[in-house]
């Protein structure tokens, strides 16, 4: 072969740290098929999007005019999202400058919700993500994982194994923390693998490591396996907390943590499975065995060596923020949401003030006192991703335009009146659909604080006891699972690089339908079973 010919290898370590989520067609290494179907859809998308905004605007339609004019920006929005006709930040950004301009609200009103804890606790968990990154760290967890007896050896272990770590986890700590806190291991692990299929030849020499297969298996594991796993206790997830205080307001009824455990355990044991399964059909790894996976990572682990000091500083920051943000779960379980020290407790370790700390750690801890150098210098942190910071803000002043114009009441009622709902099992689906509906164009929070309130007067209308499709709207509220603006955790991983949003779309779809049937299905007869909601 001539050194003309010579096909520089891929850097796998370099191409899973950069930064470059967003990517254009010439940015991509993309097949005849696959560029012809790029193109075709950002094409499309650049049209269909202020079409829509425009057909939606002079629709006949009885309902304020700022809740019209909001409609047909989002509808403008998510197509310009799902195409990416342009990058997926601009489409937030040129939303939100559209509904300013069109009077949808003032312009403090409509930017303020950006200042958000919950962009606080993506920057800050970004940047240690970044330091875990650099220093190898996440490599050294990704090691740990990959070495364990049954696991290790296969794809689908490591990534059931990974996925019930994850599920584990955010039952306890929020799931946007449990996802920021173990991207740098699942970057690492999919590190190990596409190493592997490197130096066996398995893949081409100057292959993307971010479009295999089982990275984007590995990586909507992690997203989807925190949703899941957010369900399983009151404290996982703030929709939880926010479904419960509003069902305890209107029923008296009050859940307590053993009762809602016992209600989610199934549910989420199923959704599990599913995951598992569907996640790795419709995301076929490369290879199913890790054949000499054990004495790779042993050597791999030898080469790392004792801790560095900018590991250990690493570790000490991350440890700390990780405690800061367990200890409002612990003190739930222990003295009750309800309690005095609880409030006390997670008023002051809020999650998003917790990670811009544990971040600012690493710019105060060295690694060499005589040069002022430290763990992480600003031009680490300036590499995060920016773009998917932007992109979930946007998502979220959407979904607070949507709760005050009261657009999402209106559409809740509208639809009642049209289907006539009058007894429990139609209410309660009802509940469930427009739920993930809304929680697919906003956050899961904002799902559960929009939709809950839409239930309840629905269902005592009705005549019906609003326990159970209240409840069930507050689950359901977490199974947004197609778009990145849709949960924090899809956000995460959608700025990773590792996944398309078309195939985030085509499996979150899937998981839509199989939560919804779940809840419909389980939810009610554990209710039942538990004697609640009488």
């Amino acid at each position: 072969m001539t050194t003309q010919n010579r096909v520089t290898p891929t850097d796998v370590d370099k191409a899973l740290l950069g930064t470059a989520t967003y990517r254009s067609l010439g940015e991509q290494k993309l097949s005849p098929a696959e560029e012809r179907f790029e193109k075709g859809r950002r094409t499309i998308g650049l049209f269909l999007a202020p079409l829509l905004t425009v057909v939606f605007l002079v629709l006949p339609i009885d309902i304020p005019p700022n809740q019209q004019v909001l409609g047909a920006v989002l509808l403008g929005v998510i197509a310009l999202w799902i195409s990416e006709a342009v990058p997926i930040p601009i489409g937030g950004l040129l939303g939100v400058a559209v509904a300013v301009f069109l009077g949808v609200a003032p312009v403090d009103d409509v930017l303020g919700p950006f200042g958000s804890s919950t962009i606080f606790t993506f920057i800050g968990a970004f940047i240690l993500a970044q330091a875990m990154l650099k220093h190898g760290v996440a490599r050294r967890f990704a090691y740990r994982i990959l070495a364990l007896p049954r696991a290790g050896p296969s794809t689908t272990g490591v990534t059931i194994a990974f996925g019930a770590i994850t599920c584990l986890l955010s039952a306890f700590v929020s799931n946007t923390a449990t996802v920021a806190m173990l991207l740098p291991t699942a970057i690492g692990i999919i590190a190990v693998i596409a190493k592997l299929l490197q130096e066996r030849g398995d893949v081409e020499p100057d292959f993307d490591p971010r479009r295999l297969r089982v990275g984007a298996a590995i990586m909507l594991m992690l997203a989807y396996g925190a949703s899941v796993g957010g369900l399983l206790t009151p404290v996982g997830s703030p929709p939880n907390l926010i479904g419960r205080g509003l069902i305890e307001e209107a029923t008296g009824e009050r859940i307590s943590f053993a009762q809602w455990m016992v209600m989610a355990i199934p549910i989420c044991l199923l959704m599990f499975v599913l995951l598992a399964f569907i996640l790795l059909r419709l995301n076929r790894p490369e290879i199913k065995r890790i054949d000499g996976v054990a004495e790779y990572v042993a050597g791999e682990r030898e080469k790392l060596g004792k801790l560095s000091r900018a590991e250990k500083n690493t570790l000490i920051a991350f440890g700390i923020t990780v405690t800061l943000w367990i200890l409002p779960g612990i003190f739930a379980v222990v003295t009750g949401t309800d309690s005095s020290v609880y409030e006390f407790v997670s008023g002051r370790l809020d999650e998003g003030v917790v990670a811009v700390f544990g971040a600012s750690l690493l710019f105060l801890l060295p690694t060499d006192w005589q040069s002022r150098e430290f763990t992480l210098r600003w031009s680490d942190a300036a590499k995060i991703d920016w773009g998917t910071i932007i992109l979930f803000g946007t998502g979220i002043i959407f979904g607070s335009l949507i709760a005050d114009t009261g657009l999402a009441e209106t559409i809740g009622t509208s639809i009642n009146d049209a289907l006539g709902l009058s007894s429990v099992i139609p209410i309660t689906i009802f509940a469930v659909i427009l739920a993930i509906i809304v929680s697919e164009t906003t956050s899961n929070t904002a799902s559960a604080a929009v939709v809950v309130p839409i239930i309840i007067p629905v269902a005592i209308a009705a005549g019906v006891n609003p326990f159970v499709p209240a409840l069930a709207a507050t689950f359901a509220a977490s199974f947004g699972f197609m778009l990145p603006v849709s949960t924090p955790q899809n956000a995460i991983v959608y700025g990773s690089g590792v996944v398309r949003i078309t195939t985030m779309i085509r499996s979150g779809i899937t998981f839509d339908i199989a939560g919804a049937i779940l809840i419909v299905i389980f939810l009610p007869m554990m209710i039942s079973l538990l004697g609640l909601g009488g």
